[in-house]
């Protein structure tokens, strides 16, 4: 994968307001090309400030995670698509997954990601839902889903992205939340990765939130990410 360092990490904008969002990206300044937009700034500016970054030229992760009939799916799809993505994210389900790529359409740029398995979730979380798949398995059968209803690739782990790697190839992209580096605190999250692990593993984006957004200086905290993604690239 050719993609430059700083393309490879998505900066999560999990923020209260647009204001504030906006005044993180302006910390962080050059050294952030790629951002994530989630449920929380989604309802309260969160679209607008999509279009502005695609805009300007920026990369935009619509991190929505649909999760509905096909049919409701490929319309919201359609409409998001306007916005000028780059990522999005529905659930993996055969269905929703079918939707969303019909949704998509012809748009060359905005490419579907399958949630498989959250981070913040593990074996035991799963065991209270009342799924006794592994979790490993469970994340290789939903990137099939994936695979099988042409998307582009899947949200997991980096501790499950080597199979997936093994299994699909370049066939899907690997997008990897739960990243942290050496040191930083884990918060929500319970299958974290350093980002040099995670590139190892075989991720091709990392999505990194409090880690930069928290950092005293922002710009500082982003670059040495990009480097350590650098680093792990040329071993």
């Amino acid at each position: 994968m050719n993609t430059m360092p700083k393309d490879r990490l998505i900066i999560a904008l999990d923020l209260p307001s647009a204001e504030e969002a906006q005044s993180a990206i302006d910390a962080i300044g050059d050294e952030g090309t790629f951002y994530k937009i989630g449920y929380q700034l989604m309802p309260i500016g969160g679209l607008d400030l999509a279009k502005r970054l695609s805009d300007e030229g920026k990369k935009v992760f619509l991190d929505f995670k649909f999760h509905d009939i096909g049919a409701t799916v490929e319309r919201g799809v359609s409409s998001v698509a306007k916005l000028g993505g780059d990522f999005l994210t529905v659930h993996a389900e055969p269905d929703v997954l079918k939707g969303a790529v019909e949704g998509r359409g012809d748009d060359k740029r905005l490419k579907i990601l399958a949630v498989t398995v959250l981070t913040s979730l593990n074996q035991e979380s799963l065991t209270k839902m009342g799924i006794d798949t592994a979790l490993p398995d469970l994340v290789l059968k939903r990137a099939e889903f994936a695979a099988e209803a042409g998307a582009d690739g899947v949200v997991a782990s980096a501790k499950e992205a080597a199979a997936i790697k093994a299994r699909f190839g370049d066939g899907l992209k690997i997008v990897t939340p739960g990243v942290r580096p050496a040191g930083a605190d884990a918060n929500d999250q319970k299958r974290v990765v350093t980002p040099a692990d995670a590139i190892a593993a075989g991720a091709d984006h990392l999505v990194v939130g409090r880690p930069i957004i928290a950092a005293k200086d922002p710009s500082s905290a982003a670059r040495a990410i990009q480097q350590e993604i650098a680093t792990a690239v040329d071993l």
